[in-house]
């Protein structure tokens, strides 16, 4: 019997990236605020927040296997989420353009009944083009950033502008589907073994 999945993320990228190796599910968005703590590091940030997700929708469906992710951007010490506006978006492109930043994505893997959780964050390093003034306004313009951390998506336009990644590919999409396949296979769930060709309900 195939084991049917809750992702606990209403992000697009998410959900195409679990529907694409297959496996069945359906979609919960937990309503838990995006807030880092003051001390936090990137890692601590998304791991914690892939917890309270998972915790918050895994108490709706406690028999049910949930998958939660957070993913944030850190260029140097400065962490950099959704840009609020456009004049932000253009300002962390300006500050990623020709430098290297690093995409974190906590997972967490949980259910209640029985008790089970496991969090692990993936990192990828992402080398960016240099961009001319113009090149940023024209990609902020297309309105892609706007709701995207650090305002680009590898997976669309903004691809083009991408030099090098060292890591995971999904991960900086939004699901390290590596680093989940490992995850599930710890908790006794063969991802091979349960896909479907329905995939999201």
């Amino acid at each position: 019997m195939s084991v049917r999945f809750i992702l606990a993320s209403s992000s697009p990228r998410r959900r195409e990236l679990l529907a694409s190796v297959g496996l069945e599910f359906e979609v919960v968005p937990s309503e838990i605020p995006e807030k880092r703590g003051e001390a936090e590091t990137p890692e601590e940030y998304v791991a914690r927040l892939s917890r309270e997700k998972a915790r918050a929708v895994a108490e709706k469906f406690p028999s049910q296997w949930v998958i939660a992710a957070d993913t944030t951007v850190a260029l140097g010490d400065q962490v950099l989420e959704k840009p609020v506006d456009a004049e932000d978006a253009r300002r962390m492109l300006a500050a990623i353009a020709g430098q290297t930043h690093v995409v974190y994505t906590g997972v967490t893997l949980k259910r209640i009944e029985p008790q089970y959780i496991d969090t692990h964050v993936a990192t990828s390093e992402v080398r960016m083009l240099p961009l001319t003034a113009r090149d940023i306004a024209w990609y902020v313009a297309t309105g892609e950033p706007l709701d995207k951390a650090d305002a680009y998506a590898a997976q669309g336009v903004g691809g083009m502008f991408i030099d090098s990644i060292h890591g995971s590919y999904t991960n900086v999409v939004g699901l390290p589907l590596a680093l989940l396949f490992q995850m599930l296979r710890k908790a006794g769930i063969d991802p091979l073994y349960n896909r479907s060709t329905n995939g999201v309900r």
